[in-house]
């Protein structure tokens, strides 16, 4: 499968080195796009889906989070030890390994800016893609979602809330993107060649010390495209051929080492 070319392709450079592991990111994802916080079996009994049946947030196969920060360590011993977070949405890859084994086409890479759509009217929970991402960008909704009480009445009206049985993942905002399209043509402007600021995904908006960088791949006045050309910058798993949009920067040769797997030799 050959990557296809986008005339605009939204991406993101994330300084691994600027990142301080706080989670902001992964709350702004979580409220933007009305990602449940709690999940309930029983639908019609709210005060058992609070107590015993409500899912252990630290059960990662179980809990919904677009957005995932890692820790990353070099291994050493005081006083050489240290420290860094990644920060993962979906990588939006321009060979996505999720795309050909969905049966339904409820994924595919058609959507402006190269952006990996994700239908949930036509999963049917198969959940070939979670299996296929190397990323582990893909979550399964086992449960219905919930919200306490009174949580519901701030939910975005932009985002659909998806029901159990579907897999979700990050899409970027996009309804941003549609938002930032719409009023551009109230303004008069070209819709299609958006200014760089015009449209920003929460996470890159919230994050508090401006590691997450958001705008066009191809077009060289983006700062995105500039950082992505940084002799620092690096790809997850680069070598798998997927051709991802997100880009990381580190000058710590250990950060850059590991985002492709890197193994180093065992010390005798």
């Amino acid at each position: 499968m050959q990557t296809k070319e986008f005339r605009i392709k939204w991406g993101m450079v994330i300084d691994i080195d600027k990142c301080t592991g706080c989670g902001a990111c992964m709350v702004g994802c979580q409220v933007e796009n009305n990602i449940a916080p709690m999940t309930k079996k029983d639908p019609y009994n709210y005060l058992q889906a609070i107590t015993k049946d409500r899912d252990d947030a630290s059960n990662k196969l179980r809990t919904m989070t677009w957005m995932n920060v890692y820790e990353l360590t070099n291994g050493e011993k005081f006083p050489n030890h240290e420290v860094a977070y990644l920060p993962r949405p979906c990588m939006q890859c321009g060979n996505p390994a999720c795309v050909p084994v969905c049966p339904v086409i409820a994924t595919d890479k058609n959507e402006e800016g190269g952006i990996v759509s994700q239908i949930y009217p036509r999963c049917i929970g198969c959940r070939y893609c979670m299996a296929a991402c190397p990323y582990h960008a893909r979550y399964f909704n086992w449960w219905d979602p919930l919200w306490p009480e009174g949580m519901d009445k701030v939910l975005s009206p932009e985002a659909s809330v998806r029901p159990r049985g579907v897999v979700e993942k990050c899409n970027f905002c996009h309804t941003r993107f549609m938002t930032a399209k719409e009023e551009a043509r109230i303004n008069g402007e070209d819709p299609e060649n958006l200014a760089e600021d015009a449209y920003i995904p929460a996470c890159a908006e919230i994050c508090p010390s401006g590691a997450i960088t958001f705008g066009d791949l191809n077009n060289p006045e983006h700062k995105v495209h500039q950082l992505s050309k940084d002799p620092n910058a690096f790809r997850l798993l680069e070598k798998l051929g997927l051709d991802p949009q997100v880009y990381y920067m580190s000058k710590r040769e250990w950060v850059r080492k590991q985002g492709d797997n890197y193994a180093a030799k065992a010390k005798h």
